[in-house]
């Protein structure tokens, strides 16, 4: 009698079992498919575009209609990175945006980061408040605040080496000053720090530090993926920056290397060079992404200090 019970008690529970692992194993299908889409949709416009810096026009023209568009076969040279540094001075836009992204990236870790650690760890009136003006901003688009920046630059003073004044317009400091102070990166250390233990700055007090030390010798230490996330997110925008130097920069020693390319697009298009100059402007991004990706994505998922 045992035994039957035993037997139909297995035979009752096996196909539960077996219906779990089905959907455990359909799951997983599902998760590998969406991937492998998503890495589709993502990897072949940098596939395409690199592939496509090597072949001449009419080749590029010619592979569209099947999978050689996407396959390194034909004529494949150099010839259109040769041509990208013959048609513009590509090295001085690459200084340009190296300039202007790394001094965007440095001084808006500083000013953010302050920012954020006077919110998230100082008590003060309107605290809140203030908070929530700093994000509100996050709804307004750059587009309907360009013309206004645009004007009020051009009044701010600026002594050249003669002595005579004049507006920001056609400098750096136009290009960087506008985008230090980012509401989302303030968010995102706002986050970040007050996910840490609050008796660490008691700790400090205790023993005679001030705020600034404890923002410097305890706090920042601990955030690094929220300095790498606000690294990468900071550097891209600057990095992709198109309207506003187009707006502000007449000058060609000046103009960042996304404003070069529109130098490809005058008279005679080449669509292989303009493959080779999108290729190598790419090549830092990627760079700065797999340098921080661990971090990155560390910050993006914790919720807290993890000791």
């Amino acid at each position: 009698m045992t035994d039957t019970l035993a037997h139909v008690a297995e035979s009752t529970t096996q196909p539960h079992h077996t219906a779990g692992e089905r959907r455990h194993t359909v799951r997983n299908v599902a998760v590998t498919v969406l991937r492998l889409v998503l890495c589709l949709v993502f990897g072949l416009p940098l596939l395409f575009m690199i592939i496509s810096s090597f072949k001449p026009d009419i080749q590029i023209f010619s592979d569209l209609g099947s999978v050689k568009a996407f396959l390194p076969v034909g004529d494949l040279s150099f010839e259109n990175y040769f041509g990208v540094f013959d048609r513009v001075p590509f090295a001085q836009f690459l200084l340009n945006s190296v300039i202007i992204s790394v001094s965007t990236v440095v001084l808006g870790l500083i000013v953010n980061s302050m920012a954020a650690f006077a919110l998230s760890r100082l008590q003060f009136r309107g605290q809140k408040v203030i908070l929530g003006v700093i994000l509100a901003t996050l709804i307004v688009p750059f587009e309907t605040m360009a013309l206004p920046l645009l004007w009020w630059v051009n009044t701010l003073p600026f002594f050249d080496v003669n002595g005579f004044s004049q507006g920001w317009l056609d400098t750096y400091q136009v290009q960087i000053v506008p985008f230090i102070a980012n509401a989302f990166s303030i968010y995102l250390f706002y986050q970040y720090f007050d996910s840490i233990p609050k008796e660490l700055d008691e700790a400090a007090t205790v023993d005679g530090a001030g705020w600034f030390r404890i923002y410097r010798s305890i706090v920042m230490p601990l955030a690094g993926p929220a300095v790498a996330t606000v690294a990468i997110l900071t550097f891209l925008p600057a990095w992709n920056q198109y309207l506003w130097p187009l707006m502000v920069v007449q000058s060609e020693e000046l103009r960042p290397a996304m404003v070069g390319i529109d130098y490809f697009k005058q008279l005679n298009v080449s669509w292989g060079q303009i493959m080779a100059y999108a290729s190598i402007i790419t090549v830092p991004v990627l760079v700065l992404f797999v340098a921080f990706q661990r971090s990155f994505i560390n910050s993006i998922a914790s919720s807290g200090v993890k000791g």
